[in-house]
């Protein structure tokens, strides 16, 4: 593992064999530096886009939920026709 200069951030080396195995704790306190190196690479997301975000899932929903209704009424459909419903 190499740990870069400007951020910090611990990073597999390139194509370094190692020197030694970490042990247990080692891996675990290198898993949560890295975990904490790409946690600081999150971008949080302007109020506005946020917003945009959520109408653009919930546009998205209702369009899949009326494909879906509307195959539902189809298979339906189809399904009385071909094996008939007595009246």
């Amino acid at each position: 593992m190499v740990q870069e200069e400007a951020h910090g951030e611990v990073v597999a080396a390139g194509g370094a064999p190692r020197d030694k195995k970490l042990n247990f704790f080692q891996r675990i306190a290198l898993f949560i530096r890295q975990v904490f190196g790409e946690l600081r690479k999150v971008v949080t997301p302007t109020p506005q886009e946020l917003v945009k975000y959520t109408l653009v899932v919930l546009g998205f929903v209702v369009v899949m939920m009326a494909i879906v209704y509307g195959l539902d009424l189809l298979f339906t459909w189809v399904v009385n026709v071909v094996f008939g419903v007595p009246a």
